[in-house]
């Protein structure tokens, strides 16, 4: 599929198999409808051409874009979910200093255009210890002070407290109460005896976190709250990226803890909690979430 901004020059949108989940969320099938048009509107407002979409966006239809002049960029049609709603806002408070530079906004259609990496190589390419020293040397620069509109960490972790038992119930008690309980317990204690409070990201993961021309690695696709900073490093540690192991997520969290000054009990906390939070999404239990928080509280 090519689209210029006189409109379709080939075949017509296929959406990736990766946001067919979306039909069972609300609001979703109605966005999944809409997205064609969303998109010729954008390459026409933007005098776009627009190639075929990648394959690893969950909740964004992300498709390469070239500008009039030929400057590559990338175009991002959001799903309207309150995790990313902030996310154009944090692209311009970081101002391509550690994260891709935010190029056009249109809030209405919760589209971004974003400069593309180039070769857009994502870090889990790398070694596990080479991994973690970008992240090392990144995170710092991405640690700003930040107000409005960005939701709070603290207000966060209420929404998670309430949910995550009704999710719990509802997908059938897919795993043991105690670790429902535990991170309640983590977030209660956490929320309210937070530092420093500055601009975190949610989704901080090593694949989203890209090799770049104008700097060696950038951040993109954040999803942004205010909080402090051990919470920063929480998908880093969860994620599979970077080796789905007790012994990997364990080297993640003592490297990160140490090396960027954090807390490391502190850090465990709020992987275990926000870990648990997000383990389910509707009827799907991610079991790699579990995994992560039994190695923890071992």
């Amino acid at each position: 599929m090519r689209l210029s901004h006189d409109g379709p020059m080939t075949d017509a949108l296929r959406i990736p198999d990766e946001l067919t989940w979306l039909h069972g969320m609300a609001g979703g099938p109605q966005w999944l409808a809409e997205l064609p048009d969303r998109l010729a509107t954008c390459a026409r407002r933007w005098s776009l051409r627009v190639g075929p979409p990648f394959g690893y966006a969950m909740a964004s239809l992300v498709v390469p874009a070239d500008l009039p002049d030929g400057t590559p960029a990338v175009l991002k049609l959001q799903f309207p979910d309150a995790e990313s709603e902030h996310e154009a806002t944090a692209l311009r408070r970081w101002d391509g200093d550690g994260a891709v530079r935010l190029l056009a906004h249109d809030p209405d259609l919760r589209a971004l255009l974003v400069e593309r990496c180039h070769p857009g190589t994502p870090l889990h390419a790398l070694p596990l210890d080479e991994a973690l020293d970008v992240v090392v040397g990144l995170l710092p620069r991405l640690w700003v002070p930040a107000g409005e509109p960005f939701t709070s960490l603290a207000e966060a972790a209420a929404g998670w407290t309430v949910r995550l038992p009704v999710k719990w119930e509802r997908a059938g008690r897919p795993y043991e109460r105690r670790l429902v309980d535990l991170a309640l317990d983590q977030l209660a204690g956490l929320a309210g005896s937070q530092g420093e409070q500055v601009l975190v990201n949610q989704d901080m993961h090593a694949a989203n976190v890209l090799r770049a021309d104008r700097e060696p690695w950038l951040l993109i696709d954040p999803k942004p709250l205010i909080g402090e900073r051990e919470f920063s490093v929480v998908p880093m540690v969860r994620g599979i990226e970077l080796g789905h192991s007790k012994a990997a997520v364990r080297r993640r969290l003592d490297r990160l803890s140490d090396e960027l000054g954090l807390d490391r009990e502190r850090v465990r906390g709020w992987t275990i909690g926000q870990t648990m939070a997000w383990s389910i999404t509707g009827d799907e239990v991610f079991d790699d979430h579990v995994d992560v928080v039994r190695w923890l509280h071992d």
